[in-house]
């Protein structure tokens, strides 16, 4: 265990009940706090590793699949209302469009993709995570080809029909991406960098930047499309902010009156900590006591499911939690 998780361990444990209340509750463990969490951590960390390859199976899967929804998405929808995607794929297809329309000359999209994609694939390389960057390229090259491979087709003509169901599709497919542990590139690879710096979401700033690409494209090409396009884009962030939850966190409440089971669980479970309170019941003027944990979003339904295994009687609150500062571990991207 790192200084920084042995901060964690010792701010978990301010509030935790005394040696007499343990007694009296009966609570004792001659096991040394930090000596589980680490046993915990290591048990963690050892099925992560026996679990690789069922791990980039999963990762594999969810690239293929989802670079495979946005190559159609881009043929049908996409390229069919005049939209464009958001991030460095709405750079690409712009450029396309102004060397079509201006120059009279086609270029490949997958030629953009790989030239507008290189340097923040470097930069993920760096700061992020080998593999996470290593099949992030991956989802890059198979969407850009098989852009380029599969045939336009129109399932509708109807502009609004194209907006809304388009930016649905895409966010999705993204979504399924970064689930998997990749992404589809360009702004995607900046997104994870500044959201692994500061722990944030950082989708509403990438809908920003593609505001930018859309009022060069409207200059360009005409208002209607643009305007769509916005409405495309904002489907897309929606359902990105919906399904992709890794850096929502949760503030938990549990009163119980079996504190120590309960924290241990959390601990065991999530590599997280948990603050412990004295309680008194205003009704009932009975003993209790208040587990009080944050922790990422994902994990919240089995702390609760298990919290109540323990503590069929336990009341339990959970709040959305906003600008977290401190010791909050995060699972590193790999």
């Amino acid at each position: 265990m790192d200084k920084k998780e042995k901060q964690e361990v010792q701010q978990g444990k301010e509030g935790c009940p005394k040696e007499t209340d343990k007694k009296v509750l009966g609570m004792t463990d001659s096991k040394p706090q930090n000596k589980k969490i680490d046993e915990a951590y290591a048990a963690y960390i050892a099925q992560q590793n026996n679990n690789r390859i069922q791990a980039n199976a999963k990762t594999l899967l969810g690239v293929l699949v989802g670079s495979t929804i946005m190559a159609i998405n881009m043929n049908t929808f996409i390229n069919q209302g005049g939209l464009l995607p958001g991030g460095a794929n709405g750079v690409v297809v712009l450029t396309q469009r102004i060397f079509s329309s201006f120059f009279n000359i086609s270029i490949p999209f997958s030629f953009l993709s790989i030239l507008v994609n290189a340097f923040p694939a470097y930069l993920a390389y760096k700061t992020v995570g080998k593999k996470f960057t290593v099949f992030s390229c991956l989802c890059i090259l198979v969407m850009s080809f098989l852009t380029d491979l599969i045939p336009s087709y129109a399932l509708t003509y109807d502009p609004l029909l194209i907006t809304v169901f388009g930016g649905i599709i895409n966010g999705a497919a993204v979504s399924l991406i970064l689930n998997a542990g990749a992404s589809s590139g360009g702004t995607d690879f900046v997104a994870m960098y500044f959201s692994v710096r500061k722990g944030i979401s950082t989708w509403n700033y990438v809908l920003m930047f593609n505001a930018v690409i859309i009022l060069i494209s409207g200059i360009l090409f005409g208002l209607d499309s643009a305007l769509y396009t916005i409405i495309f884009q904002f489907c897309q962030t929606q359902v990105l902010n919906l399904l992709y939850r890794r850096y929502d966190k949760k503030t938990v409440f549990i009163i119980t009156d079996k504190p120590q089971e309960i924290a241990d669980r959390i601990m065991e479970m999530t590599h997280h900590s948990a603050t412990m309170f004295k309680a008194e019941g205003a009704y009932t003027h009975k003993p209790h006591y208040v587990v009080y944990s944050i922790l990422p979003s994902e994990d919240v339904q089995k702390v609760r499911r298990y919290a109540r295994s323990i503590d069929a009687h336990a009341f339990i609150n959970v709040m959305k939690s906003e600008g977290v500062t401190g010791n909050f571990y995060m699972r590193p991207i790999s």
